[in-house]
């Protein structure tokens, strides 16, 4: 998260360290979904599991995908990498990380490799942040991806930028085509595969689209709040406006209680006129978000899950955003 850096990084990879890797994982961390690669596949790693179900979906049965941070239970702004990591970027024709300060660990585990995988910056890729902050945030990489980020619009609504860009629908479209373009050059003899994967994961994100404007057309301006700003280009695709007074989101996100007046003005949008739902983000949890959570009970005001992370069990990218999409619908449809 470009607000706030992650709490621990690989600072050094040593051959010491790289024993390490069969030991417990450091607490608040969880350990890499991993199908060891077959003969002739391709392997990718990716920094959450939300990538990882994009690149199996392009990849089909030709890659074997390593997904860093694969837990639910886990906040992936204050993951500690592990030598597991390293091994496994190290041995990685593709890295795909988010980029834009939210999993700054990547860049770290790609200097430390002795074998460069090629690295997708999502952030970069999605050209949604400003040019100025892009540069700020890959300041030092050396290894970065070079792809400027060319938007210019792509604040949140309050004005900061909003790395979650996995909530971008066209930003993940971009992903598979990137996927399927570097994929194509590590195997050419099944670019053609990869290209028609990439086509056919890009028709059903046209559907969740679809769904969206359904949305913008049956509420348009319904007021929602939420936790984080986690899928704030989903609210934004569907119409909708977030209520959330930005420091409550500031201080979420700083995994920090807001002050009480911000807290107070928050607690309001469930009173005397009410957000249509509560976006709640069950990853940075805390005191005050827990009190929004009781303030939309008492109101009546639905509440709807919406993740950095798919859950346990789930591999498909669209099927859980679209899950999520039809939650959101449903909670606007009850008000």
């Amino acid at each position: 998260m470009n607000s706030r850096s992650t709490s621990a990084l690989l600072a050094t990879l040593t051959a010491a360290t790289l024993a390490l890797a069969g030991c417990g994982q450091p607490a608040g961390t969880s350990a890499p979904a991993e199908s060891p690669a077959a003969p002739g596949q391709l392997s990718v790693v990716t920094t959450t599991n939300v990538y990882g179900a994009v690149a199996s979906a392009v990849g089909g049965d030709r890659v074997s995908v390593t997904s860093i941070i694969n837990s639910p239970d886990a906040d992936p702004h204050e993951y500690e990498s592990t030598a597991r990591d390293a091994a496994a970027v190290g041995g990685a024709k593709v890295l795909v990380a988010n980029g834009g300060g939210y999993d700054g660990f990547a860049g770290k585990l790609v200097e430390a490799a002795t074998t460069k995988p090629v690295l997708i910056d999502v952030v970069a890729l999605s050209g949604l942040q400003p040019a100025e902050a892009a540069g700020e945030e890959h300041a030092g990489e050396e290894h970065a991806d070079e792809e400027p980020a060319a938007g210019q619009e792509n604040a949140d609504e309050h004005g900061a930028f909003n790395e979650h860009v996995w909530y971008h629908l066209p930003t993940m479209a971009k992903l598979a085509d990137r996927l399927a373009t570097e994929l194509g050059n590590a195997d050419p003899a099944d670019a053609g595969e990869y290209s028609a994967n990439a086509s056919t994961f890009k028709a059903r994100l046209d559907e969740l689209n679809g769904k969206l404007t359904a949305m913008k057309t049956a509420h348009p301006g319904a007021r929602v709040a939420v936790t984080e700003p986690v899928p704030g280009y989903l609210v934004e695709a569907a119409g909708l406006v977030n209520a959330t007074p930005e420091e409550f989101s500031e201080a979420a996100e700083e995994g920090n209680d807001p002050p009480a007046a911000v807290l107070n003005r928050t607690l309001d949008l469930f009173r005397a006129d009410p957000v249509a739902a509560l976006l709640l983000n069950p990853q940075a949890e805390n005191a005050a978000t827990r009190q929004l959570q009781d303030a939309a009970g008492a109101a009546g005001v639905p509440v709807v899950t919406m993740t950095e992370t798919l859950p346990a069990g789930a591999s498909d990218y669209v099927g859980w955003m679209g899950g999520q999409i039809d939650q959101l619908a449903g909670a606007l449809d009850k008000r």
